[in-house]
């Protein structure tokens, strides 16, 4: 094997090498990483299989031809991570000696043959990632013993058969699956009860069924593209789609799934906790972003249609108008007028419009479709105080009709910077306003705690009741928090404040008079500094810890009007 060993002092003690872990008393090397070192070629015996405490082994992204035999007798591994190398040949049954592991991620090697049915073994598994090879057959029963699984990748190999009998039962906690380009058949009710599962890519197979029947539990990521699926849809093809402006348009559900290339994700705009958001045409040339509620309901069909019926007449310039819907099924789909200048999210920390999910700051994932923003971002329009203060204002308008003009009033529940949205226009427009209640009382727990950053302390209280508007307003102050600082709500670099959020390091700022040190840089030029100091001073007030010190949405609409920059001459 051939390395760069320039870095390692051979002279030194083994535990004192980078990436070399060893026990507390530094008498066994437990984790060893390796990792992107340039080592080549096959890996001889009587080298790691010397090792027989390790734990966690990473020799990924290397180029790496063939494993030692002892390799599979380190009984104690937890965690083994050989992706990215070009490792061919079959997996030997040994992995079966691997009782206590609980991640392996063997993606991206040129691995062949079946899948070893020694697999039952590995009863503690969490992480199984074998995408990316050339494993042939069938997915072997033995996998079912798995029961803790919570991610499983087997996308990307040359498998085919059906999965096997009770595949959906056997993994109670299973989040993610990724059985995309292979040639596994099967139904959509293969997946039926799994719970537990947020993700699913079972793209380029050849599963029949129903669109519908997959859509189900707490799936937030679904691509169902290149299968069977279509003329498979006898049921729900024919389901009328509700257009309100246009109730003559004889639209049907076959036609959404048309619009959206049967729900592709290509065609997926946001994923967030209502449930995936997909763009199309439809019949007429109506652009509309169509949003799938994931989540199971209470209501019956009837009472559905009598929520989003209600919510289709709610009309205001800063709310994203509800244009239809249709209830196939189970399933409630709401269909809005695309908005074509993306969300607030995207554009105040410069990213590509495109799929993410809306309440995780950290990924970086990023499907590029920067369609229809001109000149709005880092350079543009929104690095003006007055363009921020607009959209401020706009949002304020809209929580005040939904919360004052509405009877009975509309708590939204999840107000965030990816809610906030600009139309053709620019004009800031919110979403999802009243969607909570097409579930019935099937989501206090899944929405009604808010979203990470935005979630008002009263929540974090045993005792807490339902959201109120006041916990609306307080979702709001973090936006307007957001807008000013141009920093997220959470794991963004807050000066001088260790461990904090944006709430607590901008009221720290503004209790000690220091409000400008927060404000944008990008913005700080661009108007006055006390109207800027005066909208933290309004946001600090709507983040107040006790709900009743709060202001009303009318009273914050009223205060940033009296901060309105003066257009110019």
């Amino acid at each position: 094997m051939n390395s760069n060993s320039s870095s390692y002092n051979f002279s030194a003690s083994v535990c004192s090498w980078e990436g070399v872990h060893c026990d507390n008393k530094k008498e066994n090397v437990i984790g060893l990483k390796a990792s992107g070192l340039g080592l080549s070629g096959f890996i001889p015996d009587t080298t790691i299989g010397k090792l027989t405490q390790l734990q966690s082994l990473d020799l990924s992204n290397n180029k790496i031809t063939a494993l030692p035999s002892d390799l599979w007798s380190l009984g104690s591994l937890k965690s083994l991570n050989l992706s990215s190398n070009q490792i061919s040949g079959s997996l030997p049954n040994n992995i079966g000696n691997f009782g206590l592991l609980e991640v392996i991620d063997l993606s991206g090697n040129n691995f062949s043959g079946d899948i070893p049915t020694a697999i039952s073994s590995l009863v503690n598994l969490h992480v199984l990632k074998l995408n990316g090879n050339g494993f042939q057959g069938s997915i072997p029963t033995g996998l079912l013993s798995c029961k803790s699984l919570v991610l499983l990748d087997l996308s990307s190999n040359q498998l085919t058969g059906s999965l096997p009998d009770g595949f959906a039962a056997a993994f109670p906690e299973m989040k993610m699956l990724n059985l995309a380009r292979n040639e596994i058949s099967g139904r959509d009710t293969d997946f039926s009860g799994m719970e537990s599962l947020t993700s699913l890519n079972i793209s380029r197979n050849l599963f029949k069924g129903s669109v519908t029947g997959v859509f189900q539990g707490q799936l937030q990521v679904i691509d169902l593209s290149k299968n069977q699926f279509q003329g498979h849809f006898s049921q729900a093809t024919s389901v009328p789609v509700v257009i309100f402006e246009k109730p003559l348009l004889n639209i049907t559900f076959a036609d959404l799934l048309a619009a959206t290339s049967n729900f592709d994700r290509g065609t997926l705009l946001a994923e967030g906790k209502f449930g995936p958001v997909y763009r199309g045409f439809l019949p007429g040339g109506i652009h509309v972003a169509v949003k799938v509620l994931v989540h199971g309901s209470t209501l019956t069909e009837q009472e559905a249609a009598r929520e989003l019926e209600h919510l289709g007449r709610i009309k205001h310039p800063n709310l994203v108008p509800l244009t239809g819907y249709c209830l196939a099924g189970d399933q409630r789909i709401a269909i809005y007028d695309y908005m074509e200048n993306g969300n607030l999210q995207h554009l105040l920390y410069d990213l590509p419009l495109g799929v993410q999910a809306t309440e995780d700051w950290s990924t970086d994932t990023w499907e590029e479709d920067n369609n229809g923003i001109q000149n709005v971002g880092s350079e543009g329009l929104l690095t003006t105080w007055a363009f921020r203060h607009k959209i401020a204002l706009g949002t304020a308008r809209a929580l005040a009709f939904l919360h004052h003009g509405c009877s009975p009033p509309i708590i939204h529940r999840d107000v965030k910077a990816s809610s906030v949205y600009l139309d053709y226009n620019l004009e800031p427009r919110l979403s999802d306003f009243g969607l909570a209640k097409v579930f019935g009382t099937g989501l206090e727990d899944e929405i009604a705690r808010g979203s990470p950053g935005y979630v008002p302390p009263e929540f974090c209280q045993p005792e807490c009741d339902a959201p109120t508007p006041k916990s609306d307003v307080y979702c709001f102050g973090v936006v307007l928090f957001e807008l000013i600082t141009g920093k997220k709500p959470i794991g963004d670099d807050y000066p001088d404040e260790q461990g904090a959020n944006l709430v607590s390091w901008v009221r720290g700022l503004v209790r000690k008079n220091q409000g400008s040190k927060a404000i944008d840089p990008k913005i700080r030029d661009t108007g006055p500094d006390y109207q800027m100091e005066e909208a933290l001073k309004i946001g600090y007030l709507c983040t107040a810890d006790l709900p009743t010190k709060r202001p009303s949405m009318q009273q914050i609409v009223g205060l940033l009007k009296d901060i309105e920059p003066r257009a110019p001459q």
